[in-house]
């Protein structure tokens, strides 16, 4: 008797608790339904915002729709590995430079491992990789096996650190997992603004502060980029008089006055400004550089909007980085200033190679807004090691400008006024306020180990993911009415319970998923298809077994015990392993794979329960009552 109440108590509060977990998914549908029932859009919106709290926490709560569903993106990105290496590599030079190259050209034709085309490379070369990596006594197995470690754990903190990025930004349910040794696959149900998404993913949150060199010498190199242009018979042609480069941004730079250090742009172009000239004729220009570039006298160049690309690739040429002088790099800002007549101007600057201070002292980043304008900003607070070296930098460089570089671009470039001691620092020169919390988010979540780029990438609009849900839908209900029919048809009155179970049963996997917000797919569906099928084939079996217990003249109430009892060994085994398939599928799988996997194992789970409690139950209490006989199982 004790067993039978236990038994009732447990069916009435799992019950309870699954229409609970559901509730705001209800909820949120006959809000939303509420919402576009209005035929004007103030009142949608009065209603709204009288009603927001309660909208916005039946959203949080109900059940989530996955990417085929609801609409999203999908997304392959690669770790560049071929830069991780690089980075970890010691004592450079052309060869290392020239092998390097290689791999990474072999790496965009195969999805071999990175570290097997490197060390097939030196091999090729006969060269040992100590020459470049850890210990020169290091045996070449012994330098792979670091490696291999190290291109390991870079991929697991790519992903750690996109997953943090993702889950600050806000995305409910994203589904990350890895793929071989270089690829990580991202999926992120309900995104709108792709493009946000894609910029905050990619960029690798590389932080440096680097001092500025000198005026005089950003003017010399830059004299001696354009000799070497002019010398050079192959590049002289590069950009002529004709070239579209050219003539655009020579019009824009001559037009155009602004100031290189200044957040705004100044009136009128300062004395001693060259200018790039007005070409004429057909001949290569006698000022090739400085066509594409304009600079002042004291030292602070520009480009325009036009001629940006033109610029970035230049300076990435290998011939001309080898012009620069040693331990320096030319980078762009990465946001332009705006001139007199509009034209958008990107500052250059010569600065050190290697930094003063990286972005992994960071331990707080806020986005906010200036004290001295409305120009949002994004605030930074450091560890102890970086507020200790932080306030020697600036201590020892008093009157220079420290340019604050992230992912190869130059936010700022401050001129160090006095000692900061207490470790905290300003990026500004950011375009909106919404800019600046993706760079706070970015700052948080940490730098990735290498960069890491899109391969793949797909866009599943919400028209198609309404179809899909109502191919979903339509598929669950001809399932459901088919298999209920069939055993309201064949057992009769036992077929009633066997369909209340199976309705408790989808309400069970429903409120588990919603509980724990996680997400409905195409896939999980097909496993509550296929979860509908399983439970009716344990009442099946406890049916047939009921069945021969009658046919051997035993009562009702004896054919019902002993057919649960010896049916129940045979549908233990049959959902363990169920189970056990299902765990192994979410364990090794991806993406749909493991949606369907997780539904599955619910399911499972939920069978068993109804199959061996619920329906007994049922029975129980329609014996009790002298509601069924040898007839009622068909």
């Amino acid at each position: 008797m004790k067993n039978k109440r236990f038994n009732l108590l447990l069916i009435a509060v799992v019950t309870l608790v699954a229409l609970w977990s559901l509730w705001p998914t209800w909820r949120d549908y006959s809000l939303s339904t509420q919402l576009n029932s209005f035929s004007s859009a103030q009142d949608s919106l009065k209603y709204a915002m009288e009603h927001r709290e309660e909208i916005d926490d039946a959203r949080k709560k109900s059940l989530k729709l996955g990417l085929d569903l609801k609409g999203g993106m999908h997304l392959v990105m690669e770790v560049d590995q071929v830069d991780l290496f690089e980075q970890k590599a010691w004592n450079k030079d052309g060869k290392f430079t020239s092998i390097m190259q290689n791999v990474r050209a072999k790496a965009t034709q195969s999805d071999a491992r990175i570290l097997d085309l490197l060390a097939a490379e030196f091999r090729t070369e006969n060269i040992p990789l100590s020459r470049y990596f850890y210990d020169i006594r290091n045996s070449n197995q012994e330098i792979v096996t670091k490696l291999d470690k190290e291109s390991e754990e870079a991929l697991t903190r790519a992903k750690e650190i996109i997953r943090n990025r993702i889950d600050q930004y806000g995305v409910a349910e994203p589904v990350i997992t890895t793929q071989g040794s270089r690829k990580i696959i991202i999926e992120l149900p309900g995104v709108s603004d792709e493009n946000r998404v894609r910029n905050l993913l990619k960029g690798t949150a590389k932080l440096e502060f680097r001092l500025l060199r000198e005026p005089e010498e950003m003017l010399r190199t830059l004299d001696r980029i354009n000799t070497y242009l002019v010398q050079n018979a192959q590049n002289r042609t590069v950009v002529t008089a004709t070239s579209p480069v050219a003539d655009s941004t020579a019009a824009a730079l001559a037009s155009v006055p602004v100031s290189g250090v200044s957040s705004a742009a100044s009136a009128s172009l300062p004395p001693g400004a060259v200018v790039p000239p007005s070409p004429v004729g057909k001949q290569p220009s006698a000022k090739p550089l400085y066509d594409v570039i304009g600079v002042f006298q004291n030292g602070t160049a520009f480009t325009a909007e036009h001629s940006r690309e033109y610029v970035l690739s230049l300076l990435h040429r290998s011939d001309i980085q080898a012009l620069l002088p040693q331990d320096s790099e030319l980078l762009l800002a990465a946001k332009p200033e705006e001139g007199k007549d509009g034209e958008k101007l990107y500052s250059i600057y010569l600065v050190r190679k290697a930094p003063e201070l990286t972005g992994g002292v960071i331990t707080e980043a806020k986005a906010t807004f200036g004290s001295q304008s409305v120009q949002p900003e994004v605030m930074m607070t450091m560890n102890s090691e970086g507020t200790s070296k932080w306030a020697r930098i600036t201590g020892a460089n008093i009157g220079k400008r420290i340019a604050i570089v992230l992912d190869g671009s130059v936010y700022s470039a401050p001129v160090v006024q006095s000692k900061i001691p207490n470790g905290n620092s300003v990026i500004n020169g950011i375009g909106s306020l919404e800019e600046a919390k993706d760079l706070e988010i970015v700052l948080k979540a940490g730098a990735l180990p290498a960069p890491v780029r899109i391969i793949e990438e797909r866009t599943v609009g919400p028209s198609l993911g309404a179809d899909y849900i109502r191919a979903g839908m339509l598929s669950l209900v001809w399932s459901f009415g088919a298999v209920s029919i069939f055993m309201l048809v064949y057992y009769k009155k036992a077929g009633i319970a066997a369909d209340i179970a199976l309705v408790l049963n989808i309400l069970i996997v429903l409120s588990v998923l919603a509980g724990f917000n996680a997400s409905l797919s195409l896939p999980g569906i097909a496993g509550i298809v296929l979860t509908i099928g399983m439970a009716v084939d344990a009442n099946v079996l406890i049916y047939e077994r009921i069945r021969e217990e009658l046919a051997d003249g035993k009562s009702v109430i004896t054919a019902v015990t002993q057919g649960y009892d010896r049916a129940f060994s045979s549908i233990l085994d049959s959902h363990v392993t169920t189970l056990s398939a299902a765990f192994l599928l979410y364990t090794y799988g991806i993406g749909p794979i493991q949606g369907f996997a997780v539904t599955l194992m619910i399911g499972t789970s939920a069978s068993l329960f109804t199959a061996i409690v619920v329906t007994r139950e049922i029975f129980h209490l329609l014996l009790a009552k002298n509601l069924m006989s040898d007839k009622s199982f068909g």
